[in-house]
Order: structure tokens, then sequence, then C-alpha cells
């Protein structure tokens, strides 16, 4: 008998997870259960709100949360450093370095009222107790934070604006406090300006899929 399209997306599912695992081996029992529920969590949630485009929910592992957990190539965050994510969405790359970095505390933002309320509900079921969320623009949040993260949202020097004013002064971490973002493609362009202060490193170095071929993390101090 052929499997059928729900066999074969658990399938499929079930093999990015063991994928993201053979990248973070030292992950703890709790944190690889946190992982697990994810899955059950947005496709529950997607079934009702269209927060992951409905053909790639069962590439969650590799397109979702492993590209959220590149962050972690470029940084090693210390307890208690404080990271915004914005323009989150459902909770990305919030949600999986939350889990990552149980130390630290990660402050989801996002302009549309029902990604964050996924983002809200996922991190509260899978137990995330550093997570906090807020619908509102970049512009209108005013707390301070070490880092500001984000997975492409808008061009770096529009982002910069919005985001200089949420980086606080005091340093704790190895990297000074500023923005790091998750892009792909072509960026020879948008970092040029920035060329002299800015980190990039590619994801391909780190994650043989063929996903990740383009996909870059860039760091600028701010």
């Amino acid at each position: 008998m052929e499997p059928t399209n729900t066999e074969n997306e658990l399938s499929t599912v079930e093999n990015q997870l063991s994928i993201v695992k053979t990248y973070f081996p030292t992950l703890s029992q709790r944190q690889n259960e946190q992982i697990e529920m994810l899955y059950t969590q947005y496709a529950d949630w997607n079934a009702k709100i269209n927060v992951i485009s409905r053909k790639d929910i069962s590439n969650l592992y590799l397109h979702h949360v492993l590209h959220s957990l590149g962050i972690a190539k470029m940084i090693n965050f210390k307890p208690g450093s404080t990271i915004m994510d914005i323009g989150t969405g459902g909770g990305f790359p919030g949600i999986p370095l939350a889990i990552l970095f149980p130390d630290s505390q990660f402050h989801l933002v996002d302009s549309i009222g029902k990604k964050i309320k996924v983002a809200q509900s996922v991190a509260d079921a899978i137990g995330l107790k550093n997570v906090t969320t807020r619908q509102c623009r970049g512009e209108e949040e005013k707390q301070l934070f070490d880092f500001i993260i984000n997975r492409a949202v808008m061009p770096l020097t529009d982002l910069i604006k919005i985001v200089r004013k949420n980086v606080k002064k005091e340093q704790q971490n190895g990297l000074p406090n500023g923005l790091i973002c998750l892009k792909g493609g072509e960026l020879e362009q948008e970092i040029k300006q920035f060329k002299h202060q800015a980190s990039v490193i590619e994801l391909s170095d780190y994650f043989k899929e063929e996903f990740f071929e383009t996909k870059k993390v860039i760091y600028i101090p701010l």
C-alpha cells in the first residue's frame, strides 16, 4: 500500500527533527521535548491561522527551527542576556532560540495580533518561561535589549533606524550589542554601507542541506 500524504508528511517531520538533533547534540532531555512539541503546536495553529505556509509545515524543523538556530552559530548568548525578536511572526527565530538559551530572556514583537497570539500560545504550551510577547510596531517598543534579532523582515537600513533606540549601552556578551539578522540571497548591496562593521557567516558552512546554500547570518554592532 502506498503511504498517505499524512504518513509522508510525518516521515519528513521525523527526518528533519533528527537533523536538528544531530546538529545540536548537547540539548537536554527537556530541550529535546520542547523542540519535539513544536510540530504539533504549529500544525494545530496552522489549521486555524496561516502562520506558516501550509505547503511548508512539513518542513517546520528545517526551514524554520534549524534556520532560527543558525543565529547560535554567530553568538552563544550569556545567561541573563535580553533579546528582542522584531517581526517575529509566529515566533521565529525567537522561540527556537528561547529553547536553546533558557537562561536568556526573549521578547517577541509583531504588529499582527493573531501571529503574536500563536507565538505566546506555543511558548506557554511547551513551558517556556523566558518568553514575553507584545503586539505593536517596532517603533512603539521602547524597552532596551542586548540584541535585536529578526528573520528577513525589511532592508537593514530601515530596520536599524527602528531598533537602534532599543540597544543597551552596557555590554555582557563576547559580541558588542547590536542587530543579528537571518537573510538569504544576494546581500552585497544591502550590506555595502556596513561592510566595515558587519560580520557575515554562511549557514552552508554549518548546515549541509540545500535549503541553507544561500542563507546567511548578519551581525551589525549598534
